[in-house]
């Protein structure tokens, strides 16, 4: 199947969702990563810049996004000294179903003395693995349990140990690349997966993501790693580091329902198969 490699087309009626853009969970949805992608850009391009960089983003994912065409309308909150606010929504035959906040601040000097910080940091997959390409790949997951650590096969790292994500999300947009801060929103956004990821699949579908960075990600490749799950009667929290080859960037946390009915299992799935190419 060739398939532009990107989640949207940018069309006089919106932004049209593509094949990557769609859901597991129903093939009339369009995913969350995508969602978040296309929301970060539109936020970025209206009210990002002027020595500002962007520090957080939370994303609403209230209502199920169709695959049908989306608009997004932004607007500025506060635009300080060293804060800048902005709100935006994505919306389909004119009803919003993604609502999202971005924080920009002004970058400065760190200030005097130490700070604890946890020791272990996550790290991505050794060069001999994953070696550093401009060619499009596969995302890499990894899990405690998993003797090798890191490989494309789902079905390998199905189980109860912590997961880990390492990849190149697709541009939001056909014919943009996306900036580091919307390379960020796509791949904070499946820390849900990350996190609500068990023996039997996923069986929690998130309603929201919240990305706090302390800097931008670098290069092509982003990696998250979960931190903690904690669920009680059908409502999951989900926490996770995001990183990159230097080093830790930030933090994500997403909330999610029970969606057992729609239960995604990766049993019998092998490798992660690359989209063709036009």
């Amino acid at each position: 199947m060739n398939a532009p490699l990107a989640f949207f087309d940018s069309t006089p009626d919106g932004f049209v969702p593509l094949h990557f853009a769609i859901s597991r969970w129903s093939p009339d949805m369009v995913n969350g990563a995508a969602l978040c992608g296309l929301v970060a850009r539109a936020l970025e391009n209206s009210h990002g810049g002027d020595g500002f960089v962007p520090a957080r983003l939370t994303v609403d994912l209230f209502r199920p996004a169709l695959t049908r065409p989306l608009t997004a309308v932004t607007t500025g909150v506060r635009d300080g000294k060293r804060i800048r606010v902005a709100d935006a929504e994505l919306l389909q035959d004119g009803e919003p179903v993604v609502r999202a906040t971005a924080v920009f601040l002004r970058p400065s000097e760190q200030p005097p003395g130490q700070v604890w910080t946890r020791e272990r940091r996550p790290s991505p997959p050794p060069a001999t693995i994953a070696p550093p390409t401009e060619a499009l790949t596969p995302p890499y997951f990894g899990s405690d349990d998993h003797p090798d650590g890191w490989s494309t096969s789902m079905l390998e790292h199905q189980g109860a140990s912590r997961k880990r994500m390492w990849a190149r999300h697709l541009p939001a947009v056909v014919g943009e690349e996306p900036s580091p801060f919307v390379r960020a929103a796509m791949a904070g956004e499946p820390t849900s997966l990350m996190t609500n990821w068990g023996t039997a699949g996923v069986g929690f579908i998130n309603v929201d993501m919240t990305l706090v960075l302390a800097r931008l990600p670098e290069g092509l490749d982003v990696g998250i790693e979960a931190d903690d799950h904690i669920s009680a009667d059908g409502v999951a929290v989900g926490t996770a580091t995001m990183f990159d080859r230097r080093g830790t960037v930030g933090t994500c946390v997403v909330s999610a329902l029970a969606n057992a009915r729609r239960q995604v299992d990766f049993a019998g799935q092998g490798e992660f198969e690359l989209p063709a190419t036009n």
